[in-house]
């Protein structure tokens, strides 16, 4: 029995019930994360990979206040076309943006809770938000956190968004028991490039062994989610110093403009695709391509346990 304001689309009803792989994604990505047509483009063939690669996908979003788990292709374009008047919705957005009848595109926490409503157990995504550089002194910690912190789906992700301090983006999900695994790699990738200097605990070679991981947490009937650390691919990665440069100048001039809150990551993702003209947008399109590859392959081993 879903929710009362969850609606299904057929085609992941019926997979659920049949018990077939399947992946969630998010919608800011689509009316957030780039431009018309670019954004639908780039949606469709995330689904594409997915379905190629033996899995469901269930792009998840909000329309006319209802949560939708698997956008249509309309529905979809209908995002995109929309683009920024569509409201980014995380976790205490949810109420308003439902009783209010307004559409919304998901974050990874309002994602996250979708899916688990849903009954989606893989979610596949760009890069978590995490503890913002000088959270010292704003406290700007992302919703992510809290919410892989209680919510029972597993993310894949290219690591943290680089714009964030990592080092505390890891202290942090330790302190809440969030499972760190790093896919083929023994430190948190930083999102533009495959090495952060932050070594994590634990390192998986095989989507299959990943499924195991998250099964026998299903098993002990741990709540909270999981995160799965899929590094750029080489070819697709920016030069370390090149998006460092980049950052640093995004983050004085977001300080400078006095931009805060729910604001800072898409300016800074923007500014930083303006100084790395273009760069980091193409990477940033490339590594979602490769989570949603492996997390489709995750989620197929996942249903064969």
């Amino acid at each position: 029995m879903y929710n009362k304001y969850l609606e299904v689309s057929t085609l992941v009803e019926e997979a659920i019930a049949s018990k077939k792989a399947i992946v969630a994604l998010e919608s800011t990505i689509i009316s957030h994360g780039m431009p018309y047509p670019q954004n639908v483009e780039t949606a469709l063939k995330v689904e594409e990979i997915i379905r190629n690669n033996g899995a469901i996908p269930a792009t998840i979003g909000i329309l006319s206040g209802k949560l939708k788990a698997g956008l249509s292709r309309e529905e979809i374009e209908y995002m995109g076309k929309k683009g920024l008047e569509v409201a980014k919705v995380s976790r205490r957005d949810l109420p308003i943006i439902i009783s209010k009848g307004m559409d919304g595109a998901t974050t990874v926490a309002s994602t996250m809770i979708i899916a688990a409503m849903a009954g989606i157990k893989i979610f596949a995504t760009g890069g978590i938000g995490g503890v913002h550089r000088g959270a010292e002194k704003s406290f700007d910690v992302s919703a992510d956190l809290q919410e892989l912190a209680h919510t029972s789906v597993a993310v894949v992700c290219a690591g943290a968004k680089s714009i964030l301090d990592l080092g505390l983006t890891l202290e942090y999900l330790e302190t809440n028991g969030v499972t760190v695994i790093g896919y083929g790699t023994d430190e948190l990738p930083a999102f533009y490039t495959r090495k952060s200097g932050f070594k994590l605990e634990y390192r998986m070679d095989s989507p299959m062994e990943v499924a195991k991981a998250i099964k026998a947490k299903s098993d002990l009937e741990f709540s909270g989610g999981m995160v799965i650390a899929n590094p750029i691919q080489p070819e697709y990665q920016m030069d370390y110093n090149v998006i460092t440069k980049a950052i640093e100048s995004s983050v004085k001039e977001a300080e400078r403009l006095g931009i805060k809150g729910k604001e800072i990551t898409p300016f800074l993702l923007s500014r930083i695709k303006d100084v790395t003209g273009g760069e980091s947008l193409k990477s940033n399109i490339e590594l979602v391509y490769n989570n949603a590859q492996l997390a489709a392959q995750i989620a197929k081993s996942l249903v064969s346990l």
